[in-house]
């Protein structure tokens, strides 16, 4: 264990983190989502795994150390319902709340349509794969920058 360290990220899923740059993006998955396929795509070439956990326990754990992308563009999306792209089930609800939370403000997820949702995950720097069972509980995040402290 690891203090200030939420317990759902295992040391696989910290190191991705860690590793990523300002710009890269991670995939967050459901159990739909054919993560090992294309995780085997992206930049890191494997699937990683916060098991067991819903999506927005899984994300809630990420963005406790993960800073995302400026306001000035989009940085949390969501894979459209297919037929209702206007549609927020409840998984991306709960999603949503944990993306505010993290920002401090509302920071609206955009959506991404399934089949240019996989395409994008392909560019990705890592898919993480979650217990999520409820569909549409696939998000992509870009990765942020910490500035510097000022004294």
């Amino acid at each position: 264990m690891l203090k200030n360290i939420d317990p759902a990220l295992n040391a696989d899923v910290l190191h991705a983190l860690r590793s990523m740059g300002h710009g890269d993006t991670v995939v967050v998955s459901d159990t739909n989502f054919p993560s090992d396929s294309i995780a085997r795509q992206t930049v890191l070439g494997k699937l990683l795994r916060i098991d067991n956990v819903s999506a927005a326990r899984a994300i809630k754990a990420i963005l406790s150390v993960m800073p995302l992308d400026t306001p000035l563009q989009p940085s949390a999306g969501r894979m459209e319902i297919m037929g209702a792209p206007d549609e927020i089930p409840p998984v991306q609800q709960e999603v949503q709340a944990v993306v505010d939370g993290a920002e401090g403000k509302p920071a609206l997820m955009y959506g991404i349509e399934r089949f240019a949702f996989y395409e994008e995950a392909k560019k990705a720097y890592c898919v993480i794969t979650t217990g999520e069972n409820r569909f549409y509980g696939c998000f992509l995040f870009t990765k942020g920058v910490i500035p510097p402290e000022t004294v």
